[in-house]
C-alpha cells in the first residue's frame, strides 16, 4: 500500500504551527507495512488543493488528508473535494444534529457557519468522529482511496485508530513489518557503524539497520518485512540481542526509553541518592532528572552556582583553585562535586562547568569546552567533553553527557549484587 500524506492550511506553510500529524500518521502506517511515498503541505487555496489531490492520487493507493474542515470561510477542503470529484455538497442532518448537541452542552447557540459545516460531498462515506464535530470522509476514485480528516491532532488520531486503519487493513492487506530500536550513548554514528560493519553484512535481505543520530546519542532501528508475523518478531528479537552484545555498554535502553529514565532506575535499584552542582547548564541537568515520575526517590536537589562567588560560598571551591585554574577546569569541577555531595547529603554528586557560548571562549578553552565530575564517598572522577558553538545545543549535549557519565559510573562501581554501605 503506497500512501501520500497531504496537509492543508496556511498556518503550516507560514510556520505558525508544526505538522505533527504527518509524523504520527507515518509511524502508524509504517507499522502496518504501508509505504509513505510523500508528505505534502498545501495552503487554503481551492486550485492548489485540487492540483495536489490530482498529483497524489495518480501515484498512491491512498491519500490521507488533514485540515480545512472547520466552520470558517478559509476552511475550503470540502469545496475542493466536491470540485475535484465533480460532486455536489449536500446537507447532512445527522452531522448538524451532532454539532447542535455539542454546542448545547456548552450552553451556546449554533451559527450559520456551523450549519454550513454540515454540508458534505454527496459521494463521501462519512466516518464517525467521536472527538469532534467534523466527520472524516472516505472517497474513492480509480481504485484509489482518499480520506479527509480534521487537522486537530486528537480528532485525527481517533479517526485513524478507530476508522481509517481498520478499513485500510481490510482493503490493502500488506506484508507484516516490525521494528526493534536500541538506544546508545557514548559514541558517534560513524564509530558505531565501523563496529557494526560485520553485523550488517550478516543481516538477511529482508532486514535492515538504520542509524538515527541525535545530540550525544544514536538510535539503532532494526526493521524486518515479509513472512509470518510471529517468525519476524522472533528473528528480530534474536538480531536485537546480537546487536546489543556487539555494542555492550554503549546500549542504554530500548524503544522509547529515555536516558534519564534508565539512570533513575539504576539509582533506585542500587538504593543510591544523587544531587547536582551546575554552572553552565543552569539547572537543565536537574530538570531532566526530575522529569521522570518517582525521581524524588533518588534525587535530593541541585545547587546552581553560576558565578564564582557561589561556587566558593555554597560548594566550598577554594579561591586559589579558581584563581589558578579557572571555573572551567578539572580541579574546579572536582571540588564542586565534593562540595555538592557534602552540602546535599547524597551518595553521589555530579558537577558541570563549561563555556556554553556564544561568547566567553579563549584559545586555550574555546566555546564548547565542558568539564564534569562525579563524587562518591570513595572517589572523584572527572572528564572533559567538547560541544559546539550553539548555546542551547551545548546545554542539551552536556546534559546527555552528564547522564551517561552517571550511568557509566554506576556500571563500573556499583554492581547490582553489592550491598551498599552507607557508613
Amino acid at each position: 500500500m503506497k500512501v501520500h500524506l497531504l496537509t492543508v492550511g496556511d498556518e503550516i506553510l507560514i510556520g505558525q504551527i508544526v505538522d505533527t500529524n504527518s509524523a504520527w500518521m507515518a509511524r502508524q502506517l509504517n507499522l502496518q507495512g504501508a509505504e509513505v511515498m510523500r508528505i505534502h503541505s498545501v495552503g487554503d487555496d481551492l486550485a492548489d488543493i485540487c492540483e495536489a489531490l490530482d498529483s497524489a492520487l495518480k501515484e498512491a493507493d491512498v491519500v490521507l488528508m488533514t485540515g480545512g474542515l472547520g466552520p470558517t470561510k478559509d476552511d475550503v477542503t470540502k469545496r475542493a473535494l466536491a470540485e475535484f470529484f465533480e460532486d455536489e455538497l449536500v446537507f447532512h442532518p445527522p452531522t448538524y444534529e451532532r454539532i447542535q448537541g455539542f454546542f448545547k452542552k456548552l450552553n451556546r447557540d449554533t451559527t450559520e457557519a456551523h450549519r454550513q459545516q454540515a454540508y458534505m460531498p454527496a459521494g463521501a462515506e462519512l466516518l464517525h468522529n467521536k472527538m469532534g464535530t467534523a466527520p472524516g470522509m472516505w472517497m474513492e476514485k480509480d481504485n484509489s482511496v482518499l480520506v479527509s480528516m480534521p487537522g486537530i491532532p486528537y480528532e485525527m488520531k481517533y479517526l485513524m485508530e478507530h476508522e481509517v486503519i481498520p478499513r485500510l487493513k481490510a482493503r490493502f492487506p500488506g506484508r507484516p513489518i516490525a521494528h526493534r530500536t536500541l538506544l546508545t550513548a557514548g559514541e558517534g554514528e560513524s564509530r558505531i557503524a565501523e563496529r557494526l560493519a560485520g553485523f550488517e553484512a550478516r543481516l538477511p535481505s529482508y532486514m535492515k539497520l538504520a542509524y538515527l543520530p541525535n545530540l550525544g546519542q544514536v538510535r539503532l532501528r532494526l526493521t524486518a518485512r515479509g513472512g509470518e508475523n510471529a517468525q519476524i518478531q522472533k528473528e528480530l528479537d534474536q538480531k536485537a540481542r546480537e546487536l546489543s552484545a556487539e555494542l555492550d555498554s554503549l546500549v542504554f535502553g530500548y524503544e522509547r526509553e529515555s536516558l534519564e529514565e534508565v539512570v533513575g532506575r539504576m539509582l533506585q535499584q542500587r538504593g543510591l541518592t544523587i544531587g547536582a552542582a551546575e554552572s553552565c547548564t543552569g539547572g537543565f541537568l536537574a530538570h531532566r532528572i526530575t522529569s521522570v515520575p518517582g525521581s524524588s526517590d533518588y534525587f535530593e536537589g541541585a545547587i546552581v552556582a553560576y558565578c564564582n562567588r557561589l561556587k566558593k560560598e555554597l560548594l566550598g571551591v577554594r579561591p586559589q583553585t579558581l584563581e589558578q585554574h579557572g571555573a572551567v577546569s578539572e580541579p574546579t569541577v572536582r571540588e564542586m562535586a565534593e562540595g555538592a555531595r557534602a552540602a546535599l547529603g547524597v551518595d553521589l554528586a555530579i558537577s558541570v562547568s563549561g563555556i556554553a557560548g556564544p561568547g566567553g571562549g579563549t584559545p586555550e578553552k574555546p566555546v564548547g569546552t565542558i568539564w564534569m565530575a562525579l563524587a562518591d564517598k570513595n572517589r572523584v572522577e572527572a572528564r572533559r567533553v567538547y560541544a559546539g558553538k550553539d548555546r542551547l545545543k551545548n546545554i542539551q549535549y552536556t546534559s546527555v553527557q552528564g547522564l551517561n557519565f552517571i550511568r557509566g559510573f554506576l556500571l563500573q562501581h556499583y554492581q547490582m549484587a553489592e550491598v551498599k554501605d552507607k557508613g
